[in-house]
């Protein structure tokens, strides 16, 4: 449970969420694993912030291992269709997932000791044994189509080419915030 903290309204003095009060001043955090429930959760305070301010900036502060693909892809679309600019900041890890939706931001910016891991989809979810060689082909198929998605999001937000995407993402591949910023995946280091 997060902390209270503790603020004069014209109740008196109220015991509030830390992050109500985060959420006022239009910051939202991603701090755990990016699937279904994160996501909806930060579907629904996005909305909610490009709702009663729309055009003024929002700042997503992520800190997450990363997750599922669809989850992460239904944030990363929401964040592009908003009216309000979005800004990510990565404190601490922002991988898989979790580097795809820092992608996301207008403005980019890491704390000095953080880092991004990017890397190509996993076939992690379902098992093979038993399956049929047509099956698993089928499988793999959608696997390649999800990283050609992840690496035109890459390429697209960083200006690198594909080629360039596909070289760093057969593996994992683990950048300061340096890297990031020479690789354009982020814009600022915060000092």
């Amino acid at each position: 449970m997060l902390p209270n903290i503790l603020k004069e309204t014209v109740r008196g003095i109220q015991p509030i969420l830390i992050e109500d009060e985060m959420l006022q001043h239009r910051e939202v955090f991603l701090i755990e694993e990016v699937n279904r429930k994160s996501a909806t959760d930060m579907i629904k305070q996005l909305m909610y912030l490009d709702r009663i301010d729309t055009g003024k900036p929002v700042t997503v502060y992520i800190n997450s291992p990363g997750g599922e693909v669809v989850s992460g892809l239904a944030v990363y679309d929401y964040i592009k269709v908003m009216k309000s600019p979005v800004n990510t900041v990565c404190m601490g890890s922002a991988a898989s997932m979790g580097a795809i939706l820092f992608l996301a931001g207008k403005e980019r910016s890491m704390l000095k000791n953080s880092e991004i891991m990017i890397h190509d989809p996993s076939f992690s979810a379902g098992n093979i044994s038993g399956k049929k060689p047509l099956e698993i082909q089928e499988r793999l198929d959608q696997l390649m189509d999800t990283r050609e998605k992840l690496a035109g999001i890459i390429a697209e937000r960083t200006g690198m080419t594909k080629k360039q995407v596909y070289q760093k993402t057969e593996k994992d591949s683990y950048l300061n915030a340096e890297e990031s910023l020479k690789c354009g995946i982020a814009t600022k280091i915060i000092e």
